[in-house]
């Protein structure tokens, strides 16, 4: 299966493709349903190209997919229609999209690029597939209602057809992302890349008991006053905060099932989280290939913990039950990530780029793409102009790390919080 991540920015695109994508998945500015990421600009295809062909001298391929997954309104056709250009200039592989008319256009104006449906088209049966199909789209981001069996049916039923399963991130409460909780709360629209997680707010749950039958309601923490009913019915509760999603366990269900990829969710997260997000799924599924044992992959799945997450749960894989579960706040690593190693300068002196102030003497980790960790006390930070030993380091302050561990560019530093 392809390991498919995300990339917010550049930064993110180098650490989602060197800790073991196969694919990473960008935006760029105004279409893309994660505006509040980075997203690419200006001039950045320049690098983008550049980046695939050193992977190239490697003797690896890197595919880009661009997510233009907005739901379109007239202006956003006009505004597309004059970047057109510059969406020429950067070296997709696929357009992700959701929108059938900009999926119409994107076909005849670069017909030799495949066509992904979005996940937001909330696809999940075989005859929604087939009609896809004949609208030349070459892989289904399948809507992550649907579960193992419906994987399998829709893979038996099209067979040609590939698709493509989040694995790994964030789940929405609202069916498919289709939520106007934030537009209501915020004037931000979910649908067109703007959400202000407001199902991730503080609220207080209140009821009220009037001729024998209770109703109840909740209230935001920053909006006093103002009530939001809760509604039940036969077979569920609507609450807000979902579970993050996890399947790294179950990786080979989704292989079995007929998967040709899968996805990890979180454009608008840190270089930390794509990057280790990426290794463990790379080392599970390399453990599935029979490249490497379990015993290798192990520590690098366990990395996963590591990472900023909610609780993790397996969504509509199995039940929807499981899905329906909530929860609240998150468990925040127990690792601050100080910086990491640029350029090497020397045979132990390395560019270190810092992200988050250190003191020299604090025990440093070193995390690597096929390096789980090695842990560092005997460091030395040096000024880069006149190589004096110094006793802390924050971003914006140059410096240069002398260590004696086996350490490379692109690596992760980190330390315990």
């Amino acid at each position: 299966m392809e390991l498919v991540s995300p990339a917010g920015n550049f930064e993110k695109l180098n650490y989602a493709w060197e800790y073991g994508a196969d694919a990473a998945y960008i935006g760029l500015k105004n279409f893309s349903l994660r505006t509040k990421a980075d997203n690419f600009f200006d001039d950045e295809y320049k690098n983008i190209e550049a980046l695939k062909n050193e992977y190239k001298k490697r003797g690896l391929t890197k595919k880009l997919f661009c997510a233009i997954n907005i739901t379109f309104h007239n202006s956003d056709l006009k505004a597309f229609f004059a970047e057109a250009d510059y969406f020429k200039k950067y070296p997709f592989d696929a357009f992700i999209v959701q929108d059938i008319g900009i999926a119409s256009v994107l076909k005849k104006m670069f017909p030799d690029i495949p066509l992904h449906l979005s996940t937001q088209a909330n696809c999940i049966n075989y005859e929604a597939v087939k009609v896809y199909r004949s609208l030349g789209f070459s892989r289904i981001v399948l809507g992550r209602e649907a579960d193992l069996n419906d994987v399998a049916e829709i893979k038996q039923k099209v067979p040609e057809m590939q698709l493509e399963c989040f694995a790994h991130g964030a789940m929405c409460i609202a069916y498919s992302g289709r939520c106007l909780v934030s537009a209501y709360l915020t004037n931000r629209s979910a649908n067109a890349g703007s959400c202000s997680h407001s199902c991730r707010w503080n609220y207080k749950l209140l009821s009220s008991l009037k001729e024998n039958s209770a109703s109840f309601a909740v209230e935001e923490s920053e909006r006093a006053g103002e009530y939001f009913p809760i509604e039940e019915g036969e077979n569920y509760t609507a609450m807000f905060s979902s579970k993050d999603l996890c399947m790294i366990d179950h990786l080979d269900k989704l292989k079995q099932a007929g998967a040709d990829a899968i996805k990890i969710e979180g454009r608008m997260k840190s270089i930390y989280y794509t990057a280790l997000t990426a290794r463990s799924y790379r080392k599970q599924l390399d453990y599935l290939d029979g490249k490497i044992t379990e015993a290798e992959a192990k520590p690098f799945v366990n990395e996963l913990y590591n990472t900023a997450h909610r609780e993790f749960a397996t969504g509509f894989y199995f039940s929807s039950e499981e899905a329906n579960k909530t929860t609240a706040g998150e468990t925040k690593s127990p690792y601050m990530l100080a910086g990491t190693i640029g350029k090497k300068i020397s045979s132990d002196e390395y560019e270190f780029i810092s992200m988050n102030k250190i003191n020299a003497g604090v025990e440093l980790e070193y995390v690597g793409p096929d390096i789980c960790s090695i842990k560092d006390n005997g460091y030395i930070l040096l000024n880069p102009e006149t190589k004096e030993k110094m006793d802390w380091v924050c971003h914006g302050h140059g410096c240069i790390i002398k260590t004696a561990q086996p350490v490379a560019e692109k690596f992760l530093v980190r330390c315990k919080v």
